[in-house]
């Protein structure tokens, strides 16, 4: 595996490698001590999956307070772009956002720390997303912000009349009105 430290502080790129020949191939994509020499220790407790068609955004979502989650996430059918955005206030990067495409054909992955709001757009046919969390999901901690604020102006692969979004994830707040984190 291969880290490479994001434009935002604490986000990582990981790279799998992969060995193949003509049956397919293998790739680790998680291993404990690698992880934590370049990322740090992180206990993940739980694994999820979601599948969504092209078209769908997500987001932006995070959980709030103690209830905050670290996610490492992977694409295993299809492409998505997705996008994190710094909600640390003592951050050099508090409000900014990065994005990456992730897909099952280049297999990266994206550590995403505590702290931070996370969603994707779905630019292949369809899409099956894994993330590991360091948390319980808690729903009384959700919390998200509009896809489309016009603060953090995020380059939707989409726009707000083509993206297929939920009732609430397009009534959520603005960027000001966020839970942030000290």
């Amino acid at each position: 595996m291969k880290f490479t430290q994001a434009s935002l502080p604490g986000v990582w790129i990981i790279d799998v490698e992969r060995h193949g020949d003509s049956r397919g191939y293998f790739a680790e994509t998680f291993r404990a001590g690698e992880f934590e020499r370049h990322v740090g220790a992180v206990d993940f407790v739980q694994e999820n999956e979601s599948m969504s068609r092209r078209g769908v955004v997500r987001g932006l979502h995070y959980q709030a307070g103690s209830s905050a989650q670290a996610k490492l996430v992977r694409v295993v059918d299809g492409t998505i772009v997705d996008v994190v955005v710094d909600l640390r206030r003592g951050s050099p990067a508090f409000g900014r956002h990065i994005a990456v495409e992730l897909s099952a054909e280049n297999g990266r992955q994206l550590f995403v720390p505590r702290g931070f709001a996370h969603g994707f757009a779905v630019v292949s046919p369809q899409a099956k997303f894994l993330y590991k969390v360091d948390n319980y999901y808690c729903p009384e901690s959700e919390r998200a912000i509009n896809i489309f604020d016009s603060t953090l102006a995020v380059e939707w692969p989409f726009s707000a009349v083509e993206a297929i979004v939920s009732q609430k994830d397009a009534s959520a707040g603005s960027f000001e009105e966020a839970e942030f984190f000290d």
